[in-house]
């Protein structure tokens, strides 16, 4: 059985939506147990990206100016040519993939607390969340050193897990459709 098939997803995060005008903001909050530093290593790396976020990078995230992110598990290659926007070291991190992204990075005892905002299409709200939280799980196994591997895109929804992740988040967002 491989790490994937015996995959437990950790509780549901705190999550909210916020409208503006038409657009739609998924805003995840995730407690992880790691430092700043290291979190903020997994989120600008390209090498550690590769394990544990549904896209690829060619540079390093860590500063700004224009990078090319590569959705992983698209049935044709999708390749965004982006901008990082904002990035301060261990804070703050923003860029564009489908939709601004905006990274928090906070310390919250020898952990971090990390907030992330993700513009997303209304009808796909509950199943973000849910990419967003395997995301997350297999994020917290790379930086206790028992990784997962990386489980995005078609690959999520075949998860046993995923249908559980989805039904939970569409209830915690209001109602929001899966999609």
């Amino acid at each position: 059985m491989s790490k994937q098939e015996k995959y437990v997803p950790t509780p549901t995060m705190k999550a909210e939506v916020q409208k503006d005008g038409d657009a739609w903001t998924l805003i995840l909050v995730r407690e992880l147990r790691h430092s700043p530093a290291m979190v903020w290593e997994a989120l600008t790396d390209p090498a550690q990206l590769a394990q544990w976020a549904p896209f690829d990078a060619d540079r390093s995230l860590a500063s700004v100016g224009p990078v090319k992110l590569t959705t992983v598990g698209a049935p044709t290659p999708q390749i965004a040519e982006t901008s990082v926007k904002r990035a301060e070291r261990e804070r703050l991190l923003e860029f564009n993939w489908g939709g601004n992204l905006r990274w928090e990075l906070e310390p919250a005892g020898s952990g971090t607390r990390l907030k992330l905002w993700h513009n997303i299409d209304r009808r796909f709200i509950s199943w973000g969340a849910a990419g967003w939280h395997v995301c997350f799980d297999v994020l917290e196994h790379l930086l206790a050193g028992e990784p997962l591997g990386r489980t995005v895109g078609p690959e999520t929804m075949k998860l046993p897990a995923w249908q559980q992740l989805t039904v939970e988040y569409g209830k915690q967002l209001s109602g929001e459709s899966a999609g």
